[in-house]
């Protein structure tokens, strides 16, 4: 069946750089998590690692006119997030080319500040965008260890070489510790959003505390620029442009569409409720 449309105009390019005479709009797809471990879920994951090959093919090519980034992801790991955004910046920069962020499903934490990485964000109506903010989360199984009969025997050299252990009760003192690491954090990523989104900002007060909000309402917030979508917008601004999509690579179980050993299946359950907090 003979493609139509946009579809016709989106050839999946490998790892070479294809030669074209026509301007290119180039499509880098980034979801997923964001985390430096494999997907435990078959499920694709976003680091520098996964990402630099297609950002490379993606702003490499010949009569290239902007750099899009499909985005749809929850966020995940600060350092990765901070990583694949300067990356970014590093070859627009050199290109000197226009990078548009699209946000799909959800652009949120690590997921929006790769959105800030472009010269302009696009959001869906229906997007979830923002939730500027921190979270870690585990398990205890002290109650769990106790009951089997489990003996926990932890040796360290530094009193505060095992702080938050899972095996171990939790202490005051390194909630604290950990809270004081997440506020760092916050305030690196609040200089971040600030820097890229500048004056657009609309200065609400509730703009930094982690909430998320649906596309036009991000737009009246100065988070991103308007709404649309990717096929409109660059139809508008590039009408003869090629558009050449690249995606991250995935590790093996991923294409393969394996699920979780055993011993990952509590690492699922934390990539399952990252998304899960915005009802995907």
């Amino acid at each position: 069946m003979a493609k139509s449309g946009l579809a016709s105009r989106i050839p999946v390019v490998g790892d070479r750089i294809e030669r074209r005479d026509s301007d290119v709009v180039a499509v880098v797809k980034l979801h997923g998590i964001i985390t430096q471990h494999a997907s435990p879920v078959g499920r694709g994951v976003l680091n520098l690692s996964t990402v630099e090959s297609a950002l490379t093919r993606a702003f490499g090519h010949e009569n290239l006119k902007a750099v899009a980034l499909q985005i749809n992801s929850p966020g995940g790991a600060p350092t990765q997030s901070g990583l694949i955004a300067e990356r970014i910046r590093q070859l627009a920069d050199e290109k000197n080319v226009p990078v548009i962020a699209f946000c799909e499903d959800v652009a949120a934490s690590g997921g929006y500040w790769l959105a800030c990485a472009a010269d302009e964000i696009v959001a869906h109506r229906t997007s979830q965008v923002g939730s500027i903010g921190v979270i870690s989360g585990g398990f205890g199984f002290t109650g769990l260890i106790d009951r089997l009969g489990i003996e926990r025997r932890l040796h360290t050299a530094g009193q505060n070489k095992a702080r938050l252990d899972p095996f171990s009760p939790e202490k005051d003192e390194d909630v604290e510790w950990l809270k004081g690491v997440h506020d760092d954090l916050h305030g690196l990523f609040t200089e971040w959003v600030r820097e890229r989104r500048g004056d657009k900002l609309s200065g609400e007060k509730d703009l930094f505390t982690g909430d998320v909000w649906l596309g036009q309402r991000a737009a009246d917030l100065g988070l991103v620029d308007r709404v649309g979508n990717l096929r409109d917008v660059v139809h508008e601004r590039y009408p003869k442009a090629e558009i050449v999509v690249a995606e991250p690579k995935k590790s093996l179980a991923a294409r393969l569409g394996l699920g979780a050993p055993a011993a990952a299946v509590l690492s699922a359950l934390e990539h399952r409720a990252t998304w899960s907090r915005f009802g995907l």
